[in-house]
């Protein structure tokens, strides 16, 4: 009976007996040391030169500062303790365990989810793989190179610096890069940056400190597997109607073997509900894609936030015997807005106006980003009523859980792929390269409802075509070199990348860069595209600059302010401190740490002398509020023409001064307070100009609105001098202008230094709005001593005032504390109760408190 046993076995489909994938977490274990081959820094940090612990998902400068051999780059002074780890070569080591069991498997891949960067991987002393780019996974079959027992697994890292600096120092015009390095490792002008594949921020930008990590910075693992595995799971959609949704779930499947199996699909509703979906396919060695469609009735659409819910479908496959994964879709349409220049986003058939900024990597080392860190940054951004972030292209492609935590908060993502502004190399072997991380990471994201574009690079193209540096390279390689440079950026931008979201992401609009207009016209002006204006702060034009004109989508401006004292003091440590101390120049990057001078040249313009340091403090704080209010107000008012406004930044990479609303302890600005009532969902925005206050309305709904505005004009005392208002239904989705308003009409004979107007919007008798109208600069006006004083009861404060009380700030000095709300006006006679979040007492938090005020 032996021939019917054989039979029988060759009538089973392959890979019957086949076990399915195991998954072994590879992330403890490791140790780093310097590499034995790097002599010179062995002989100059010989305690970094024997075996320390190392941490995975990490960098060797984490490891180095754990271990007490270099300080805290955040700290103090401390930044240029640590430049040498970037220009030396590093090898970790760990050991894993092989069963026979093990080795009877059909595969033992090892993955790298992330190797940074020009790495090599070698089991028991044998080459595995050798990576270079550090926006890619990096997977190699290890099963030939183990054994049973212990086996050794290393990994080399190089200096990118190092690495690639013989041939940059060779060349004769090395490709202009982004900014040059403060400690000489680099000469001016010859950077190695634009030649790798690695987060440009961590060379240093103007605001993050240049730190070129090192390291295994994402994930490892061991993936054993027979018959096959399912490497990639995508959900297309086809079509969405309020009756169905038309889906296509795409498994690319990897097969060891031949043979038939199974595919069950799971599709889980937000209710809860089941769809099951069983196919059988045939799957050839090597590299197959399953399509399997599904249909939906009665599909509930996923909105950005204040559209409506965000209900999430769960879809899970299942490979018979192999594999399975799972992932989560939300059902909606992207629409990209172009027609006569415009640039705006049209989702589920509503135009969105785009509310937000822009967001830089949370961490100079970003192994040790939590998920947490991560959501409570999206969710407060939710909580300023911002509906959109752009993800800016120098940093690197962000964890799932990101996109995971946009996508349950209604966010819409703008994504940058990961090219910060240096010119690319135009070689073939780059872009190739390029190709895989696109494809990669555009699949790997595709499924995330909140994605809504995919964006080339920030100012690569608009540099290329505007920089003066750029323009004086251009002119040194002559024509030749130039269009092959430039030629190669369009292969890059308008056909690599471009190709990577058709393929991977179909349905989701591709943009060539930021700013840019897609090959239509000149970028980075107000006809068409989106913008990046930096006339005020950088130019140091005065922030009515940003009343001139109406872009299409403004993606890029900003205003900087220091952090709190209490982030200042955690970095600064105790001692006198002034704009111009070692350490605060330091910690800030602008203008190679001058900076701080620019703060003070705002200050000087718009507000009052400060009194003292954290007198500074505050009011860097105002003037970024109320810089950054004066130009999204404007924005939202220039509304159908203008269709974004996302100011930058939202966070910061390490304790810095910045341009940034939620500083790197995640404590609010004085600007993220301002965000919540400037990005309100119903707005009154009044413009004085030439005698003349412009009134316009602002409705996001998408219903119109009973309201009523008003304009009222007083003295600092609150004594009325006139009195603009009427009723009004507010149109949906959009701006609407009701009145021009002659100074003469609202303040009479009233001096313009001592009276001023609030404007306000009310729906259903609530103020859901207001601004103060001022005739005169603000370090003009003649604000009273406003009386304010403090009532407390239980975790709560009530300020009331008798004068007028600009841009109040409940300070806490370096007490952490977070109020309710802060930075807001108080009319004469008002009073405003504000809730405390701290861990602190009552009578610290008194004791702490200091009312700030415009007030001289």
């Amino acid at each position: 009976m032996k021939w019917l046993a054989a039979l029988l076995l060759l009538l089973l489909p392959a890979g019957a007996f086949a076990a399915p994938k195991a998954v072994t977490r590879l992330d403890t274990g490791w140790q780093v040391r310097i590499a034995p081959s790097d002599k010179a820094a062995a002989a100059a940090h010989p305690r970094a030169a024997r075996w320390i612990p190392a941490t995975v998902p990490g960098s060797v400068q984490q490891d180095l500062i754990a271990a007490g051999l270099v300080p805290d780059p955040y700290r103090g002074t401390n930044e240029g303790a640590i430049q040498w780890a970037g220009l030396t070569d590093w090898e970790w080591k760990r050991t894993l365990a092989v069963t026979p069991a093990m080795l009877a498997a059909g595969h033992l891949d090892l993955v790298f989810d992330g190797l940074d960067t020009f790495a090599e991987v070698r089991v028991n002393g044998m080459l595995l793989l050798a990576a270079d780019n550090a926006h890619r996974r990096w997977r190699a079959d290890a099963r030939p190179l183990l054994r049973a027992g212990d086996n050794e697994i290393t990994v080399l890292v190089a200096s990118p610096i190092r690495r690639l600096q013989p041939m940059v120092l060779a060349e004769a015009h090395p490709l202009p890069g982004e900014y040059d390095s403060a400690f000489g490792d680099e000469p001016k002008g010859r950077q190695t940056s634009p030649y790798v594949r690695k987060p440009k921020y961590q060379y240093g930008w103007d605001w993050a400190p240049r730190i070129v990590t090192a390291g295994i910075w994402r994930d490892v693992r061991l993936e054993q597997w027979d018959a096959a595995r399912i490497d990639r799971l995508r959900v297309e959609q086809e079509a969405l109607s309020d009756a169905e949704a038309r889906l296509l779930v795409r498994l690319e499947v990897v097969a060891g073997t031949p043979g038939a199996r199974r595919v069950r699909l799971v599709v889980t509703t937000p209710a809860g509900e089941t769809l099951v979906v069983d196919r059988a396919v045939v799957l050839a060695p090597g590299r197959n894609l399953v399509s399997v469609p599904v249909l939906l009735a009665d599909p509930k659409r996923w909105q950005p936030a204040g559209y409506g819910d965000q209900p999430l479908y769960r879809v899970e496959a299942e490979l018979e015997g192999a594999d399975r994964a799972a992932t989560r879709i939300g059902l909606r349409t992207v629409e990209l807005l172009r027609d006569g220049g415009a640039f705006g986003f049209r989702i589920n058939g509503i135009p969105v106006f785009a509310k937000g900024a822009n967001l830089i990597p949370f961490d100079n080392f970003p192994a040790r980003v939590s998920a947490g860190t991560m959501r409570s940054m999206l969710a407060d951004a939710r909580a300023a009523n911002m509906n959109m972030i752009r993800i800016w292209g120098g940093g690197y492609y962000l964890d799932d859980a990101f996109y995971d935590a946009a996508d349950e908060l209604g966010i819409l993502v703008w994504q940058d792929f990961m090219f910060g502004g240096a010119v690319t190399p135009p070689d073939a072997a780059f872009r190739d390269s390029v190709a895989s991380e696109a494809d990669e990471q555009v699949a790997r994201l595709a499924n995330h409802a909140s994605i809504v574009l995919w964006a080339g690079n920030n100012e690569v193209l608009s540099g290329w075509e505007n920089w003066s540096d750029r323009k004086a390279f251009k002119q040194a390689v002559g024509p030749e070199e130039r269009e092959r440079i430039g030629v190669g950026m369009a292969v890059l931008f308008d056909r690599v990348l471009r190709d990577a979201v058709t393929r991977n992401a179909p349905g989701i609009p591709y943009w060539p860069g930021s700013p840019s207009t897609d090959y239509r016209g000149p970028v980075d002006t107000d006809a068409s595209g989106d913008r990046h204006f930096w006339d005020v702060w950088s130019g140091s034009k005065p922030v009515e600059r940003y009343l001139d004109s109406c872009p299409r989508f403004m993606s890029e401006y900003g205003f900087q302010a220091m952090p709190g004292l209490a982030t200042i003091r955690e970095f600064a440590g105790e001692g006198p401190l002034a704009p111009d101390s070692p350490v605060l120049k330091a910690h800030q990057k602008f203008l190679a740490g001058e900076g701080n001078a620019r703060l003070q040249f705002y200050i000087d313009q718009r507000l009052r002398p400060a009194r003292d340091f954290a007198d500074f403090v505050y009011l860097s704080q105002v003037n970024q509020a109320q810089a950054i209010e004066m130009a999204a107000l404007h924005h939202r008012a220039c509304r159908p023409v203008t269709m974004g406004s996302l100011y930058w930044q939202l966070n910061d990479s390490w304790p810095a001064i910045s341009w940034s609303s939620i500083d790197h302890a995640g404590r609010w600005k004085l600007l993220h307070f301002a965000a919540r009532r400037f990005f309100a969902p119903q707005a009154i925005v009044a413009e004085h100009k030439d005698a003349v206050t412009r009134v316009t309305l602002v409705s996001d709904a998408t219903a119109p609105i009973a309201a009523r505005w008003r304009v009222r004009a007083m003295t600092m005392d609150g004594q009325p001098l006139g009195e603009r208002a009427a009723e009004i239904s507010l149109p949906p989705l959009a701006a609407t202008e009701v009145a021009r308003i002659d100074d003469a009409a609202l303040f009479r004979d009233a001096p313009a230094r001592a009276s001023f107007a609030v404007a306000e919007l009310l729906i259903g008798g609530q103020v859901v709005h207001r601004i103060i109208v001022e005739r005169a600069p603000p370090g003009e006006m003649a604000y009273p001593a406003p009386g304010l004083r403090a009532a407390w009861k239980g975790d709560s404060v009530t300020l009331s005032a008798t004068g007028l009380a600009r841009a109040v700030m409940l300070d806490f000095g370096t007490l952490a504390a977070r109020p309710s709300d802060n930075g807001f006006d108080l009319l004469p006679g008002e009073s405003v109760t504000v809730t405390i979040a701290s861990e602190a007492s009552r009578a610290a938090l008194v004791r702490a408190l200091t009312l700030r005020s415009l007030a001289r």
